[in-house]
């Protein structure tokens, strides 16, 4: 009975409802679908808060690392030092390569004052000028005879001079006349007016061959040379005299002699600073020491990674001394940026506004006012009286002196643009005006009334800009330059992004979270 009652209840069991089905005739049950075990589900979250907080915590380290990178200044001292140590004179290299033949051209240009009132200068009035130019020529100016010295932190070279005529860039040709000073016989009568003999034979000359204090020449004598018949006169009592004579007389395809450079090997501050000229670390023409050094460049180079509160020194052998310039502004050169560096006022002052320069006073104590130089000593004793153009920043006794006299700053100062990183030049301009120191002498009757002024006679613009294909070269420096300055920058801008990502991942993790019994379905089987 039990066993009967039991198999019914099992038949039962099985025939009414199950999900029980046959296969291959065998009875099979389908197995049940898992049920994800519970503790899966709070190690998932914490494998996602994990990451959430380690990008929180990585864009904190990428934004400090960005900030410490801009504060040591990291990148742009690493810039520096790799432009340091590539901007050498060695073979091989670009910054060689555009020291020994220069690129860019060239280009000089000379504006003549002509004289308009010489008969009444002679009899005591102002001198007044007119300016006639200008006549410019192409510039040339390659190193020459390079030898490298002791182990290659110097080398030698020689820097001649070409000048080539263009007469399409110019007011007039060569031949055009300019009646100026007579510089030979103002030279002459200067330098042996206490010799009565000597007096007596030129002021013989002088009446029998009608030439006086001021002459009528052309512009290609007057610069580049021509034979003076007084001069040739002299040269029969004083055969050491040249009776050659111009402003720029042996200065075309020839050079100012030999320089010693710098490499900059050892130091790259030092890069093409001028060591000697023609054997010599002093000159001999000023009467101090100080006024003697040769410093600086030849100033068509400067060295790499030039700053705003630097001075820069240069050695001119056309004004026999060194000068120097500060920084004035930026400026923007063929869409390169520059620092603008120009002498100040007080290279050229009276020793009484720059004590410095009493050792120009030649000779001692025999000092001219502010914005002049007296270059006689280094000039054959000719009276040559160097300016900027116009009497530009020249005390006003200068100015005044002459009839025709404008003195502009953006016409007649001395400009030199430099990139900053490269200390590559990139537009320059160099004026200077020459002079005469013109006055009555006793002994000659000639120069009548004539008063005592400092007759301007010319004045240069010697200048160049930067031509395209070194702008090409100097912009991927500037481009890579830019890329890795700016790398501190990036990994800030990164920081940040990557903290906004962890705030909006924190925000979206603490929303509210359901009870286990609102989590249950709604309806049970």
């Amino acid at each position: 009975m039990t066993k009967r009652r039991l198999a019914e209840e099992t038949t039962t069991t099985r025939g009414s409802g199950d999900n029980s089905y046959k296969c291959g005739g065998a009875e099979a049950t389908p197995t049940a679908t898992p049920t994800p075990t519970p503790w899966l589900r709070p190690a998932a979250g914490m494998l996602r808060s994990c990451c959430v907080y380690s990008l929180g915590l990585l864009s904190v380290l990428v934004l400090i690392a960005g900030i410490s990178l801009v504060l040591s200044n990291v990148f742009p001292h690493l810039i520096h030092s790799m432009v340091e140590k590539e901007v050498v004179l060695k073979n091989g290299t670009d910054s060689f390569e555009a020291w020994k033949d220069p690129p860019p051209p060239v280009y000089m240009q000379f504006y003549f004052f002509n004289l308009t009132n010489p008969l009444e200068v002679l009899q005591g009035d102002r001198p007044a000028v007119l300016e006639i130019g200008p006549y410019t020529y192409r510039e040339y100016r390659p190193m020459e005879e390079v030898d490298f010295l002791d182990n290659g932190t110097k080398v030698a070279a020689v820097n001649p001079k070409t000048y080539i005529f263009l007469a399409n860039m110019s007011a007039g040709p060569e031949s055009d006349l300019i009646r100026t000073v007579n510089i030979p016989i103002v030279t002459v009568m200067e330098k042996f007016k206490d010799i009565p003999w000597v007096v007596n034979f030129i002021s013989a000359y002088l009446r029998s061959s009608g030439e006086g204090l001021f002459t009528t020449r052309t512009v290609g004598e007057l610069l580049w040379g021509y034979e003076d018949p007084f001069l040739k006169a002299v040269k029969t009592i004083r055969p050491e005299l040249d009776d050659m004579v111009g402003l720029f007389y042996k200065a075309n395809a020839t050079n100012d002699g030999q320089y010693v450079f710098f490499t900059g090997e050892q130091n790259y501050t030092d890069f093409a600073r001028v060591d000697t000229w023609n054997d010599e670390r002093l000159l001999d023409w000023w009467s101090s020491d100080q006024c003697n050094m040769i410093n600086g460049t030849n100033g068509a180079f400067f060295h790499p990674v030039v700053t705003k509160d630097e001075t820069l020194a240069m050695f001119s052998s056309d004004l026999c001394r060194s000068l120097y310039a500060t920084y004035v502004e930026d400026i923007s050169v063929k869409g390169l940026p520059g620092y603008r560096f120009v002498p100040p006022s007080s290279v050229f002052a009276n020793v009484t506004v720059n004590p410095d320069n009493a050792g120009f006073c030649v000779p001692a104590g025999n000092c001219l006012g502010s914005g002049v130089l007296n270059v006689s000593p280094c000039k054959q004793g000719a009276p040559v009286i160097m300016s900027s153009p116009h009497f530009y920043q020249a005390d006003e006794k200068y100015v005044k002196g002459v009839f025709g006299m404008r003195p502009n700053k953006e016409r007649h100062q001395t400009t030199i643009d430099i990139h900053p990183l490269t200390g590559i030049v990139l537009q320059a301009a160099k004026r200077l005006q020459i002079n005469v120191l013109v006055e009555k002498i006793s002994a000659f009757s000639q120069t009548g009334n004539v008063p005592t002024v400092v007759l301007p006679v010319v004045f240069l613009n010697e200048s160049v800009v930067i031509d395209d294909a070194s702008v090409k070269k100097l912009q991927v420096v500037i481009a890579k330059q830019n890329v890795v300055v700016n790398i501190p920058f990036i990994l800030i801008g990164l920081g940040i992004l990557m903290g906004v990502v962890f705030m909006v991942l924190i925000c979206r993790q603490t929303g509210p979270e359901s009870s286990a019994a609102e989590r249950q379905p709604l309806l049970s089987s």
